[in-house]
């Protein structure tokens, strides 16, 4: 198992219930249940004479656990950045163009991540870039239909984004400013937007005056909006802000064949300032997977 028995009542009934009526001889799990209400399921699986032993041995297990592990500790989703890059690690050319560095089967893959996740998180700037979508479309595989949201602090989506035009269809969130949700100024833009079906977020505003506060704006979307996985696809300004305040737990990067060798040509990440090695952010590589030139590579910073 990878969590301990549950010993309380929840939407189903202790599973200590269960294996004490099944008469199982031996019980093996990777992490206790920090949880108050349902914990101690070990204990009283022993005092029924049921041997019981944590093991942390799985890296799978106990990888499987993570995100539960870190809903209970801090309120947060699981973030999951996502980028597509070239080998020398840059995922534009210095006019823009993205599409595509990576091949078929990674945007395959990319989709079927889509359809796992709870939200979809992107910023102002990749709408008005490359005016997404970010649905799961490439998969037939059963999904989930993701909350896409934007972090907009000024409220500068247009009223033709592909993402307003479908909000009816798939549920989009606008994170904006907190006073905007209130400002004369902003009311016609607010209510057009609303008629569309998107839902307005307030958020608030760093204390530099730069953006919204992201940690503000993944406690809202747990607590408010029920998300407990959120996938990042977004450029690299917010990209850099998530890494620099340790919001990234998994990034899942796309590696193709291809080198620009242009000192312009956009990278993953920007707007941190590191002026030693020490100052950047440690991942581990957890997995590799050859994509028919491309390469998969999953990592996870806890």
């Amino acid at each position: 198992m990878t969590l301990e028995p549950c010993n309380g009542h929840g939407k189903q009934p202790p599973c200590v219930d269960a294996l004490l009526e099944a008469k199982i001889a031996r019980v093996v799990y990777a992490r206790p249940d920090p949880t108050p209400a349902k914990g101690g399921g070990a204990t009283r699986l022993r005092s029924n004479g049921i041997e019981c032993v944590e093991c942390r041995d799985s890296r799978l297990a106990n990888s499987l656990l993570d995100p539960f592990m870190k809903r209970l500790e801090t309120g947060l989703p699981w973030v999951i950045a996502k980028w597509a890059q070239t080998i020398d690690g840059r995922v534009a050319t210095r006019s823009g163009e993205s599409k595509w560095i990576s091949g078929d089967r990674s945007r395959l893959r990319v989709h079927r991540l889509r359809g796992r996740v709870d939200a979809i998180l992107t910023g102002i700037g990749t709408v008005l870039a490359d005016d997404p979508l970010l649905t799961a479309r490439l998969t037939h595989a059963p999904r989930r239909n993701a909350i896409r949201v934007v972090a907009d602090t000024d409220l500068d989506i247009p009223l033709t984004a592909n993402l307003v035009r479908t909000a009816r269809e798939s549920p989009t969130i606008v994170a904006c400013a907190a006073e905007l949700l209130s400002a004369a100024i902003t009311a016609d833009k607010r209510a057009a937007l609303e008629l569309q079906g998107v839902r307005l977020l307030g958020v608030p505003t760093n204390t530099n005056g730069r953006g919204i506060d992201l940690i503000a704006l993944l406690g809202a979307l747990r607590a408010d909006c029920g998300v407990s996985t959120l996938m990042l696809e977004s450029g690299p300004s917010l990209l850099g802000a998530m890494l620099e305040h340790d919001l990234i737990d998994e990034a899942v990067v796309y590696v193709a064949p291809l080198l620009l060798g242009d000192e312009f040509a956009r990278a993953a990440a920007t707007g941190r300032v590191a002026d030693s090695l020490s100052a950047g952010k440690r991942l581990r590589l957890s997995r590799v997977k050859p994509l028919d030139g491309d390469v998969e590579l999953t990592y996870r910073t806890r």
